[in-house]
């Protein structure tokens, strides 16, 4: 192969001519059959690109985009040239140096940004799974093209200088200490990042709350140095990963799939209005549906007679459990709390099965006041602090 080039060398620059106008010609040649090479390849991946884009599969789409193909054939020329300069130049080698040594941070950048965009490319084919989107896997992959621009560094430098890539860590690894310094965030927001991920603390898409850095609201994008979240007034809040490690923060996400969301709220019942009913008021109750049919019998025969709070707190506990907006397989229970000097609380607590927000707030709206209108079936009163028209009806004003 050396000979032959030899003799192409001897009939575009024959002995005869100006050692400077040979050069300028044989590089002028090189240049030329570099961009041959550049526009060969370059026809050849359109049309292989053409076959791709017929393919009924989304992942080539992705993974062999035009972004790639681009970066592929501007390899190619940086090939040719570093091939041919050193064999053109054999008997002058000091005079190309400098060329070679472009040429190789030429061909070392083109090979880098391939790798990186191949990494963005599996990126993106991955998040076209459903399985995948809510996973932080940005930040790993993220990782990945930081290393890998890390070594193409570490690679150029030793181009550079003539040194080894060996040579250059070893002198990276004395100043360990004041690079751990510089990228202090991103190898805490690394690991962090790994952590989260592994343990699948968090994942895109779940609802999240910090209460000491003013934080509730979704996550939209883990990165390997970032968490945003936008939270439920549309301001954007932005904490490094390892916040959530050192910290606490609360995860929503195992509440929105477990299919209930907790209802804890408590009605105010007023003393004084808790008494004993008579007969003629249970066979009205009973009447009226508000006695279980189950209980029916019970509460006739019960010792003592029937207190009418006692009578609200089982229907009211009937009347979740057959509710179907309610998860009856969860903790349910109407329970009377101490009294204070707001009333007496009866707390109502359970599990509705709608966790989106707007549909939870809407059923337990319907569901109180429902529980505040029947109140006063059962001859209670809601206790309230006395307003103006309160006290004008008592004709105190």
């Amino acid at each position: 192969m050396s000979d032959s080039i030899k003799e192409i060398v001897g009939t575009i620059a024959p002995e005869t001519l100006h050692p400077h106008l040979a050069s300028v010609l044989l590089l002028s040649g090189i240049a030329i059959v570099a961009m041959i090479a550049y526009f060969v390849t370059k026809g050849v991946l359109m049309m292989f690109e053409k076959v791709i884009l017929r393919s009924p599969t989304d992942w080539d789409d992705d993974m062999l985009n035009p972004r790639l193909m681009r970066a592929v054939s501007q390899l190619a020329p940086a090939l040719v040239v570093s091939w041919l300069l050193p064999q053109t130049f054999a008997d002058s080698p000091a005079s190309v140096k400098w060329i070679d040594v472009v040429t190789s941070l030429y061909i070392l950048w083109a090979i880098v940004r391939i790798v990186v965009i191949i990494i963005d490319n599996l990126y993106k084919a991955l998040l076209r799974r459903d399985n995948l989107k809510a996973y932080a896997i940005t930040g790993i992959f993220q990782m990945f093209k930081l290393i890998m621009i890390g070594i193409g560094v570490i690679i150029a430098v030793s181009i550079l200088i003539g040194k080894t890539p060996i040579a250059i860590l070893t002198a990276l690894g004395a100043s360990a200490a004041v690079l751990s310094l510089v990228f202090k965030d991103t190898i805490l927001g690394l690991v962090a990042g790994i952590q989260l991920t592994a343990n699948k603390m968090l994942q895109r898409g779940d609802w999240i709350a910090m209460p000491n850095r003013d934080l509730n609201g979704e996550v939209i994008d883990v990165s390997l140095t970032t968490v945003k979240v936008r939270n439920w007034d549309n301001s954007v809040t932005t904490v490094p990963p390892y916040s959530l490690i050192t910290d606490s923060f609360r995860n929503y996400r195992p509440m929105q799939i477990s299919g209930g969301r907790r209802v804890d709220r408590s009605i105010y019942i007023d003393i004084n209005t808790v008494r004993l009913i008579s007969d003629d008021e249970l066979s009205r109750l009973c009447e009226d549906g508000l006695v279980p049919d189950d209980n029916g019998d019970d509460v006739r025969n019960r010792r003592g007679g029937n207190v009418n709070l006692r009578l609200l707190r089982d229907y009211l506990e009937w009347y979740l459990r057959t509710h179907p907006e309610v998860n009856a397989d969860m903790t349910l229970m109407v329970r009377q709390m101490a009294p204070t000097q707001s009333g007496l609380p009866v707390q109502l607590y359970f599990f509705i099965r709608e966790t989106a927000w707007v549909k939870y707030e809407h059923i337990q709206a319907d569901i109180f006041d429902y529980v505040y209108a029947v109140v006063r079936k059962f001859g209670l009163a809601i206790f309230q602090t006395p307003s103006g028209t309160d006290i004008s009806g008592r004709g105190l004003l």
